[in-house]
């Protein structure tokens, strides 16, 4: 209708010029979408035009490229543009991209405003460059590719989500939007992976090779099981492939959601963020993720036990665990879980020898890592089941200690906010929500590297920090203000 207006008025003026540049631009429009359709197949042509409509979007709002980036970490992790400019773009990358392009135009444009900062954001940067330091050491021993240096970008990208949420996201409004978009995405991707974890196998592989045109895994090995083995239980996988990126995931968004499950008066529906977090929770079940479950039963514990309002919530949390315990459809979960606590099945073993070759591996390089390539002696390997483990073996001790300080300062900060919010009970589920999030991962880094290998899940974890930095400080401006009116 708005195009039809336009030509209205351009013959109404009797303008011959305008009515001549405005059939042009129909013309050539026209060929561009009948050549779109001609050499590309209907589906690449309604893709590109979703797409370009979406990164239209994007650049006119910092919001909804947040949002994006959301969707993208929850639902399309893997997914990789189907062409080669060198290498092949991931969706992860693209849309990172566009949210540091609207950063930086508003910069430069002036509407961003002043640069806000932290006194964890000095750290942050550190890690940053220390990741960069690593990387480039570790060229003195293995040769420089495209997809090395894409692959090595996404990780300093990732960290650096940090300061963009830190400046883009300034008010409570949207503190809970970005907040409610995580719990969003977190059900939305649970719900993907119940569905596909239900149906027949024959169905979900199908359902799971469809997404190889994004360059997805596809064929008859596309569902996983315990051990790998197809007479064990199926592992969830949703569109996350691996079982065990999935289950950090669900860890990460319930420890996101849970304080905000007891609050008298949730920011959202009540029974809306029940079944988030349900859906979450079941497909965190399924995916036999036995270091996520533990990391978020340590999160919540450890997080929710120091803060009085929330100490009878973990009475449900008990109840919730006694089911598990005792349930008949639980048993093979939890003999799954005793065998990985006595170290009796083969992946438990199997980390237990990474453990002792990452050792080794850090005693050779000690201070910078062999950097996020090969390692430089045919007798070692990068890669273990441990997140701590893993940023010493790729950025050396100088890494890893500038990755605990930094937590170190996102847990002091958050609990001082914590103790200057008290007077406001409204605002305690936004700051600990981050924290009990947070302390999940890394409780569950324990037993895993997927806060650190995988790009998305390292970019969601700088995520969560950024929301929870914002949050302490949105705190202390408001008991700033509460003071100053008491002083006056």
């Amino acid at each position: 209708m708005p195009l039809v207006l336009v030509l209205q008025r351009v013959l109404a003026r009797r303008d011959i010029g305008s009515l001549l540049v405005t059939l042009a631009i129909c013309l050539v429009a026209g060929a561009l979408a009948g050549a779109l359709v001609a050499f590309a197949t209907p589906l690449y042509a309604a893709a590109l035009v979703v797409g370009v409509a979406a990164a239209l979007l994007m650049l006119r709002s910092p919001d909804f490229t947040l949002m994006v980036t959301v969707a993208v970490i929850y639902l399309l992790p893997f997914g990789t543009l189907p062409l080669n400019v060198g290498f092949s773009p991931t969706f992860l990358n693209l849309a990172l991209g566009m949210l540091f392009l609207v950063w930086a135009a508003r910069i430069a444009t002036g509407r961003q405003g002043r640069w806000v900062s932290s006194p964890i954001s000095a750290f942050v940067a550190i890690f940053a460059l220390a990741t960069v330091g690593a990387f480039a050491a570790g060229l003195g021993h293995a040769q420089l590719t495209a997809t090395a240096l894409r692959q090595f970008a996404e990780i300093p990208l990732g960290i650096m989500i940090f300061f963009a949420v830190l400046n883009l996201v300034r008010t409570r409004r949207q503190v809970q939007q970005l907040t409610t978009w995580l719990i969003l995405g977190g059900a939305l991707a649970g719900a993907i992976g119940i569905v596909l974890y239900f149906l027949p196998p024959a169905t979900s592989t199908r359902l799971l090779s469809a997404l190889g045109i994004f360059r997805y895994p596809s064929g008859p090995d596309v569902l996983r099981y315990i051990e790998d083995d197809p007479s064990l239980p199926q592992r969830a996988i949703s569109t996350s492939v691996d079982p065990n990126v999935l289950g950090a995931l669900m860890a990460l968004t319930l420890g996101l959601a849970t304080p905000h499950l007891f609050e008298r008066r949730p920011f959202i529906p009540r029974l809306w963020l029940l079944a988030a977090a349900a859906s979450a929770g079941v497909c965190l079940f399924l995916t036999y993720s036995r270091g996520s479950l533990a990391g978020l039963a340590v999160g919540v514990i450890a997080i929710l036990s120091l803060i009085g309002r929330y100490r009878k919530a973990l009475l449900a949390l008990a109840l919730v665990a006694l089911l598990l315990l005792l349930l008949p459809q639980t048993q093979a979960y939890v003999a799954h879980f005793e065998q990985g606590v006595q170290g009796q099945d083969r992946a438990t073993q199997m980390r237990f020898g990474e453990y002792k070759d990452a050792l080794i591996l850090i005693q050779r390089y000690p201070w910078l890592g062999v950097g996020f390539v090969d390692a430089p002696d045919i007798d070692l390997y990068v890669g273990v089941s441990n997140l701590y483990l893993m940023i010493t073996e790729e950025t050396g001790v100088i890494g890893l200690a500038a990755y605990l300080v930094t937590l170190a300062l996102f847990y002091i900060i958050t609990w001082i906010a914590w103790r200057h919010g008290r007077a406001d009970p409204t605002l305690a589920p936004w700051i600990i929500g981050p924290a009990v999030s947070i302390t999940a991962g890394l409780a569950g880094g324990v037993f895993d590297h997927t806060l650190f290998s995988f790009s998305h899940m390292l970019t969601l974890f700088w995520l969560i920090i950024g929301l929870g930095i914002v949050t302490a400080k949105l705190v202390e401006g408001a008991a700033e203000g509460a003071r100053k009116v008491r002083d006056a």
